[in-house]
């Protein structure tokens, strides 16, 4: 099973960017899927970002045009820029990635706090 550890998160005024990161503990071509999920409380867990092996990319339709999902394979890292931050982005934000064979991988979460 992979590893997955996010950092990143932290507390931010509205209209502030953060940048998420997570890094993995092989090879990001042996997923077929990566993606970026978050919780607020009382919430469901929902995805929010996920970007393919081939590079296609999706967005959940409240950060399209603010979040930008991307990886790195030579540093085996995903990342999640967001930027026009806004209250309702506070969550934990948790990484995801998918193998052929696996179960899915999850990260420990990271915590996004977007307050004045």
């Amino acid at each position: 099973q992979v590893q997955l550890v996010e950092s990143g998160g932290g507390l931010v005024q509205p209209g502030g960017s953060l940048r998420l990161a997570c890094a993995a503990s092989r090879s990001l071509f042996s997923f077929y899927s990566m993606a970026w999920y978050r919780q607020a409380p009382g919430n469901q867990r929902e995805l929010v970002a996920r970007i393919s092996r081939g590079d296609s990319r999706n967005y959940v339709d409240s950060v399209k045009g603010r979040f930008t999902i991307s990886r790195d394979n030579a540093k085996i890292t995903m990342y999640l820029q967001m930027n026009s931050l806004e209250p309702e982005d506070t969550a934990v934000y948790y990484c995801n990635a998918k193998a052929w064979g696996e179960n899915d991988s999850w990260g420990q979460g990271t915590q996004v706090t977007v307050s004045s």
